[in-house]
């Protein structure tokens, strides 16, 4: 969700490194069962703060171009995909699962910042609808209807491409 929001690897892993650092320091009293919604709770929050530090940081520095490495951030492969690439018994299989993981990561990034995160948290991270909600601050039926809309429309992207190439 982190490298979603930024499009920027080093961001990604300071806004996961302090959402950690606040759940082992504020919440350690609490069920481990807990724990997972709060730490995507932190993480949304953080996340949310870290888009109001963008937004000043470009309206105080307007005439400043972005000289941030996120080119080179988006040329990376992800650490899980390097190692699965590794696991593939063929070099065939292994481009074809890498050019799956990128066009799935192409079509996320055309959702809305929303359905992203709904998106990820019900399909990747396995959260129920109320965890969810928990965690986006909204309601249950926000939720849902964030989902539907997010899986609709990746279904019509991959559609599209799809028809496109065959």
């Amino acid at each position: 969700m982190a490298k979603f929001a930024t499009s920027s690897h080093a961001d990604a892993l300071d806004l996961l490194q302090d959402s950690m650092i606040k759940l082992v320091t504020n919440y350690q009293h609490r069920p481990s069962d807990e724990w997972k919604p709060l730490f995507y709770k932190i993480l949304q929050n953080r996340i949310k703060d870290w888009y109001r530090h963008q937004k000043v940081k470009n309206v105080v520095f307007f005439w400043k171009k972005n000289t941030d490495s996120n080119s080179d951030d988006e040329q990376q492969e992800w650490p899980q995909e390097q190692a699965e690439a590794t696991l593939d018994s063929t070099p065939e299989l292994s481009l074809n699962k890498q050019q799956q993981q990128q066009s799935a990561i192409h079509y996320l990034q055309q959702l809305s910042s929303k359905q992203q995160q709904c998106f990820l948290l019900r399909s990747w991270e396995g959260l129920s609808v109320a965890q969810t909600a928990e965690i986006m601050a909204c309601s249950q039926g926000s939720v849902k209807t964030h989902y539907f809309r997010a899986v609709t429309k990746l279904k019509e992207l991959m559609e599209t491409e799809h028809d496109i190439t065959y």
